[in-house]
């Protein structure tokens, strides 16, 4: 019998995305599988046939082939012998669909467990977050057993496929009701979902094939970073049993207080005390950064809680370009020693209405300084 046209059998153009592909594949799957067909062979011919077509116009290279020249460029290519098989091919498919659960479908095969993810906190000093950086991190994880090198079994054993199973990975148990005829399919419990078992399993692991052991990874760091932050480390985790895929480590950072410097987003602030003569008269000085110091000019008559900035003194903006500020905050140093010489001085300024706020007020700081020389005195 002459095969019929695959754009024909599903039902759509020539031109058909792949997306659309599997769209329409779904749905006629769904429609005609055997399943939902007890007994229909019409239907489980028709379920084959669709496969059969979506096997082709899925694969480019074979699309190609057919749409050049037809059933003749897929000569010798094998189809599909029963449904078993065309699960064997489609898992992927049929397991998102509800194929396998529903109606009795491989499911996808033999399951692989998880190991679990590790968090680990790694605290970080403001230098170390303005310039990013490299760690180490020591941490004891879940992995492959020295002894056995993670197979499970003991020397001279071997690893033999599941009675009970027969190498699945899942069990199925078929039901009758009135509403037809329900499948339920189970992990394993004889040898976890793997489809395999070991004779005579190893005396560290116990037949898991993973054992505690220490380990030292590196983890870098990019400058611009806060606490709460986090860095996955994917596949670094806990392995876990019988060969399943490994978890991550998650490193969570978190920022130390700095005794110079206070952070404010991106910006650090810094709070430099300055004498009374500099203020007055303005300055140059030397103020530390997260990078060195650098020349700072104080001008003359600043007010003490003025806040100068430096321009791109600060963090990296994270993930972007640029920097944030350093802000100065200027405090004006009030000494409480000073000699006789110095306090004379002191007076004669005090006595200086060009440092008066006003003419007409003699409190707040300077008034503060007058009734100070005047108990000192007494």
């Amino acid at each position: 019998m002459a095969k019929r046209d695959y754009y024909e059998v599903l039902g759509i153009s020539k031109t058909a995305s792949l997306d659309e592909i599997k769209k329409v594949y779904r749905k006629l799957a769904m429609k005609f599988h055997p399943d939902k067909n007890p007994g229909d062979k019409v239907a489980e011919e028709k379920f084959k046939e669709i496969a059969e077509a979506y096997a082709v116009l899925s694969d480019d290279d074979k699309r190609a082939n057919y749409d050049r020249f037809g059933h003749e460029g897929l000569r010798g290519q094998q189809g599909f012998s029963d449904v078993n098989d065309i699960f064997s091919h489609f898992s992927d498919i049929f397991a998102g669909f509800g194929f396998g659960d529903a109606f009795g479908g491989s499911g996808g095969g033999t399951r692989q467990s998880r190991g679990a993810d590790i968090e680990v906190k790694l605290k970080l000093s403001l230098k170390e977050v303005a310039e990013g950086v490299s760690k180490k991190i020591k941490l004891r994880r879940r992995q492959a057993c020295g002894t056995c090198g993670g197979s499970g079994a003991a020397e001279g054993s071997k690893k033999v496929t599941c009675s009970v199973c027969r190498g699945a990975g899942q069990v199925k148990q078929v039901s009758r009701t009135v509403f037809g005829q329900f499948v339920n399919i189970a992990t394993c419990r004889n040898c976890n979902g793997t489809g395999s078992i070991v004779e005579k399993p190893c005396a560290t692991c116990h037949g898991e094939g993973v054992a505690m052991g220490e380990t030292v990874l590196s983890v870098t760091v990019p400058a611009g970073v806060t606490t709460g932050n986090y860095i996955p480390l994917r596949g670094q985790g806990h392995s876990a049993p019988h060969g399943g895929q490994p978890g991550d480590v998650v490193v969570i950072l978190e920022e130390l207080d700095d005794e110079v410097f206070e952070r404010h987003g991106d910006d650090i602030l810094f709070d430099l005390p300055i004498s009374f003569p500099q203020a007055v008269l303005g300055t140059d000085i030397e103020v530390p950064t997260l990078y060195g110091s650098a020349r700072l000019t104080i001008p003359a008559g600043i007010q003490s809680g003025k806040i100068l900035r430096m321009r791109g003194k600060g963090i990296p903006h994270l993930n972007a370009g640029g920097s944030g500020d350093q802000l100065v905050r200027v405090l004006v140093y009030t000494p409480t020693r000073l000699n006789e010489h110095e306090k004379k001085i002191m007076r004669e300024l005090l006595e200086s209405e060009n440092l008066l706020p006003s003419k007409e007020s003699e409190s707040g700081f300077f008034k503060k300084v007058k009734e100070a020389f005047s108990r000192s005195e007494q």
